[in-house]
């Protein structure tokens, strides 16, 4: 489910779980088990990516709708860890959006410090309100570090998903290029970074995100996106989405 490969001091992790990237049990861990492994190995830059047109298309729904309470309060921890893992990476995380990023996929993204899309008709937000699903508190918090409060509630709370050159406009995106640009441009911006002196970039990079990474350590999401998982409304909703996806 992961492919990953090595440009000198920068690692590139590519999901690939055909056909949306989506994320299980088993791609979180994968996940979280390769970051451990690359922060131990030296490695000075990250960039994550997608399959071409799909970064990532956010939480397997399908997959963990019929799933226990224990099954899903653990998915949630191993989820938010990750999120959390990705935000307070101590080497520079670079989003290199092969395609389409709703949902878990954008929450995914926004914990990294840079992220570059691709042109074309791809979109990108947390449009988890559309299928009946709060938006956790610490999620918003970082689109809200993204992009600012007022724009973060407005397109979190309808649920919106912004084509990527709107996305850029309000700097969702920090770049779009062609797709056959996306990793070439993903290196340089990572060497960009590993150029400047490490100390320095590092503590500036962690401390812009202080306010966030100081909320997952302080993080009820885990026993709220549980309940949430479980309640009439979001069941209901979700075995909506369910039942579009099989007729696709």
């Amino acid at each position: 489910m992961l492919h990953i490969q090595h440009h000198e001091d920068v690692a590139e992790i590519r999901m690939d779980r055909p056909p949306a990237n989506a994320l299980n049990h088993a791609l979180v861990d994968e996940l979280l088990a390769a970051l451990d492994t690359l922060q131990a190995s030296g490695t000075r830059a990250l960039i994550i990516t997608g399959r071409p047109g799909m970064f990532s298309g956010g939480l397997d729904v399908p997959a963990l709708i019929d799933c226990t309470r224990p099954e899903i309060e653990r998915f949630w921890q191993q989820f938010f860890l990750l999120t959390c893992r990705l935000a307070a990476s101590p080497v520079p995380v670079i989003a290199a959006l092969s395609g389409h990023a709703p949902a878990g996929g954008a929450v995914l993204a926004l914990q990294c410090d840079y992220r570059i899309g691709v042109n074309g008709n791809f979109r990108i937000g947390l449009n988890e309100v559309q299928v009946g699903l709060p938006v956790p508190a610490t999620i918003l918090l970082a689109l809200e570090q993204v992009i600012g409060p007022r724009m973060a509630r407005r397109i979190a709370t309808r649920g919106t998903l912004l084509p990527m050159a709107e996305a850029l406009d309000i700097g969702l995106v920090d770049e779009l290029v062609d797709a056959e640009n996306l990793m070439a441009t993903a290196l340089i911006r990572a060497q960009e970074l590993l150029a400047l002196p490490p100390v320095a970039m590092n503590t500036t990079r962690l401390a812009g995100k202080s306010r966030l990474i100081g909320a997952y350590g302080n993080c009820s999401d885990v026993a709220a996106a549980t309940d949430w998982w479980f309640s009439t409304e979001t069941q209901a909703e979700m075995r909506k989405l369910v039942e579009r996806l099989a007729k696709k």
